[in-house]
């Protein structure tokens, strides 16, 4: 007994409207999507990435938007704001340093472009996240050995 999809312009989409890009030319576009996820932290040119792709740079642009759905200047901006959030959340480093180990340049620009895709400010950010997953207290006697702690009549844990 078959059964029969309940929309069969569902699954027939692919076959009938063709595939968005070539198979070649997709491997090529996730060559440089994950050239551009490598080069995170470095300021990445159009050309470059193109070159990666071996695609002139109008045509891997548009072949880009068509596979992704978003720009390869979207993508670059979208992964950069998550590593920040994973930066912001994790580590007890200044905003400043944030912003620069994810490549911008400018912490103007970066608290601008966060605010408008997050929603807050990197700082309001980093404070909302620690009331949800607050950073445990550092517990000085586990840097102390258990000889002196015993020795002076703590006791080790």
């Amino acid at each position: 007994m078959t059964v029969q999809p309940e929309n069969p312009l569902l699954y027939t989409a692919g076959y009938r409207l063709g595939p968005l890009v070539e198979e070649e030319t997709f491997a090529r576009l996730c060559r440089s999507r994950d050239f551009l996820v490598a080069n995170i932290d470095q300021p990445v040119r159009l050309d470059d990435t193109a070159s990666v792709a071996c695609l002139s740079p109008f045509h891997f642009h548009r072949m880009f938007a068509r596979a992704f759905g978003e720009t390869p200047h979207e993508f670059l901006r979208r992964q950069r704001i998550e590593r920040a959030k994973q930066l912001l959340a994790r580590d007890h480093v200044p905003v400043t340093e944030v912003c620069l180990s994810v490549g911008y340049e400018s912490l103007g620009s970066f608290s601008t472009l966060f605010r408008s895709m997050v929603g807050q400010s990197p700082a309001q950010y980093r404070r909302a996240i620690r009331r949800i997953f607050p950073a445990p207290a550092l517990a000085i006697h586990r840097f102390v050995p258990a000889c002196y702690l015993m020795d002076f009549g703590a006791r080790p844990f």
